[in-house]
């Protein structure tokens, strides 16, 4: 039996731009809002009152997004970030780097980039201004995890934009953003995309040297997938026998 917790629903909007604020995704936020909901009034028994109603949601909203989490293809693998800080010869364009600092788009494309629980802590620090023993209580970890994710969060950020420079500059000329081209290859694959948005989408995988193997393992994979349709179609033999003598005898038994 779940208790009821009083005022609930006056966290959901600080709740929701708690949540915009570490996902950068207005639809998944609201996705992670209404589990969170959903979640609290499951186990609002469990509240203790040891910490403010606020905190506690907030905790539950970072452990699912944390579940729903998944390193993508297009995340940077922080343990090798942090390899190639360890060389002494590794270095960055400070020039370039500040140059896409200046524009919120490349800023929140290097930050997409981060995996979730280092783009929170930056997020979380840097942008919001949360001391770094409240992040650490946010996502339960020790003081030195939390510093720990901070660190790599920060040199993963600053590879992530170096790299995205090097990006830009070989995708020169191409019509669209990668995401934006892949965001709407799903709609273009069915046949539903608006026509001048699906000219966008065929220019950019006429040029782009990235884009045009993923269309094609989606095509590929769709494909596939259709021909599974009706390959285990087959009744069984013994099943379709029992629903032939159920036919004849209404008050067969199917179990025998």
């Amino acid at each position: 039996m779940t208790a009821v917790l009083p005022g609930l629903a006056d966290h959901a909007q600080p709740l929701y731009r708690f949540a915009l604020t570490i996902t950068r995704d207005p639809e998944l936020a609201a996705d992670l809002v209404q589990d969170t909901f959903i979640r609290a009034l499951e186990r609002s028994d469990q509240y203790r009152g040891d910490a403010p109603v606020r905190t506690w949601l907030r905790r539950i909203l970072h452990n699912i997004a944390v579940d729903r989490a998944r390193r993508a293809s297009h995340e940077v693998v922080v343990e090798q970030v942090e390899e190639r800080w360890m060389d002494d010869g590794y270095t960055v364009d400070p020039g370039a780097i500040a140059v896409r600092t200046e524009t919120r788009e490349e800023l929140e494309d290097a930050l997409a980039r981060l995996p979730f629980i280092y783009r929170t802590v930056v997020v979380l620090h840097d942008i919001e201004g949360w001391k770094v023993r409240e992040v650490a209580e946010l996502m339960d970890v020790g003081l030195a995890a939390a510093k720990q994710r901070l660190r790599r969060g920060r040199m993963a950020l600053v590879t992530a934009l170096a790299d995205g420079h090097e990006r830009r500059r070989q995708l020169e000329g191409v019509p669209m953003r990668c995401w934006d081209a892949r965001q709407h290859v799903s709609d273009y694959i069915n046949g539903t995309l608006q026509r001048d948005r699906a000219e966008l989408v065929e220019s950019h995988l006429e040029i782009c040297p990235t884009c045009p193997p993923l269309y094609a393992a989606l095509v590929d994979a769709r494909e596939k997938l259709g021909g599974l349709r009706d390959s285990d179609a087959v009744i069984p033999p013994e099943l379709d026998a029992q629903i032939r003598k159920i036919s004849i005898e209404p008050h067969g038994d199917l179990s025998q």
